[in-house]
């Protein structure tokens, strides 16, 4: 896919119709890879300004989907983590083996040790992060005892390889080649169509490594793309209801959080009511209210743990204890505006304090972005889950 795919495949409902598949010369391909900006030229404009000119493999749409879930501190932890050397630094083959551990299958996933899939689960979509529990917990159940690293065995082969070192084990890695390939073939070649079948640079591998792949990617770069993606996102979804102002009006705000809830139309338009009947001061959201508010709903498995250990009964909450939470969560506090638009959505009695269970379960549809994990039935279960939903969204 192109950026201006990603972006539509994230903001639009649905995204416009393709008359057929694009089929790129190696001339364009080349045109497209010296497209992409260095990663100290990145912005929040970067997918807008390039539109198709890039290409998106299906793991680097995963990833980015990550990133858009995700707050800070859990890709810092999984960069840590992947930083072998510990110098703070991740080359082009540590990025590829995260690529391919977050779109491989069960059977890709089957040989990873506790590190590894501590590695996987914070850098994974929300999405998909219990489905991937469930996945792993099969693949403990059904093995006797771990098997060695596999992420472990791909690192001493890259760092070995670029500091001209002999690998270790010939004998063993010409098992593995005997056997289909040692476990850089099979890192390289992940089995997403793209980059089996032309070992193409995508665009990501071009931005954050440079056209020759040999640039190092330092976390705070890679800490200022997510940033510049995340925002561009919400600056699309702000832009598409601001029609040019500085603010959107609340009912707007409320309509943002709940395009991709899985509510029918009566519990939808109950909400919108509710909240003209309650509001009064129709001043509207500014674009740095309602980022400040998105980055909350990137924390909101913290505040789900904070709800639940201050509310042990589990007892409504008052809005100065919503804002202590979120600040507690966040590090940021939230505008008071924001909170009581927030209150007037989602206190279901008018007694001015909030049933947090109701709000999370929504808002986590709203994080997902109508990108529900099917990911625990497989085969024929998977097709029937996929037919089912096709029938309800037609009806």
């Amino acid at each position: 896919m192109t950026p201006q795919d990603f972006l539509e495949s994230v903001v639009e409902q649905e995204p416009r119709p393709r008359l057929k598949r694009r089929i790129l010369t190696a001339k364009e391909i080349d045109q497209l890879r010296d497209a992409v900006p260095p990663l100290k030229k990145g912005s929040p404009q970067m997918f807008r300004n390039m539109r198709d000119k890039g290409i998106i493999s299906y793991t680097e749409y995963l990833f980015l989907l990550s990133i858009l879930t995700k707050p800070t501190s859990g890709f810092q932890i999984a960069f840590n983590m992947f930083d072998t050397d510990g110098n703070q630094r991740v080359d082009k083959n540590e990025f590829l083996v995260i690529q391919r551990l977050l779109g491989g299958s069960l059977k890709e996933r089957k040989d990873l040790d506790a590190n590894s899939e501590k590695a996987l689960l914070a850098i994974a979509p929300t999405s998909m992060t219990s489905a991937l529990k469930d996945k792993l917990e099969q693949v403990h159940q059904t093995q006797k005892k771990p098997p060695p690293s596999t992420m472990e065995k791909i690192f001493s082969y890259a760092w070995r390889g670029k500091r001209g070192m002999p690998e270790q084990g010939a004998a063993e890695g010409a098992a593995e080649g005997a056997a289909g390939g040692g476990p850089h073939d099979n890192y390289i070649n992940d089995e997403q169509g793209l980059q089996r079948r032309h070992n193409v640079d995508t665009l990501l591998q071009v931005h954050f490594f440079g056209k020759k792949g040999t640039n190092d990617l330092k976390f705070e770069g890679f800490r200022q793309f997510m940033e510049n993606l995340q925002t561009e996102v919400l600056e699309l979804e702000f832009h598409e209801f601001s029609k040019g102002h500085e603010t959107i009006s609340e009912v707007d705000f409320a309509k943002i959080l709940l395009r991709y809830t899985y509510l029918d139309t009566d519990e939808y338009d109950m909400y919108l009511d509710r909240l003209l009947d309650r509001v009064r001061d129709e001043r509207g959201i500014t674009f740095d209210e309602f980022r400040t508010f998105c980055q909350f709903l990137n924390n909101l498995e913290d505040f789900t743990i904070a709800m639940r250990m201050y509310t042990l009964a589990d007892h409504p909450i008052s809005k100065d204890e919503f804002h202590r939470a979120v600040r507690i969560c966040t590090g940021q506090a939230q505008s008071p505006h924001v909170v009581r638009t927030v209150f007037a959505i989602f206190d279901a009695d008018g007694d001015g304090l909030l049933s947090y269970k109701e709000f999370i379960a929504i808002m986590k549809d709203r994080l997902h972005r109508g990108f529900k994990s099917y990911a625990k039935n497989e085969g024929w279960e998977a097709f029937k889950s996929c037919v089912k939903q096709e029938m309800k969204s037609s009806v």
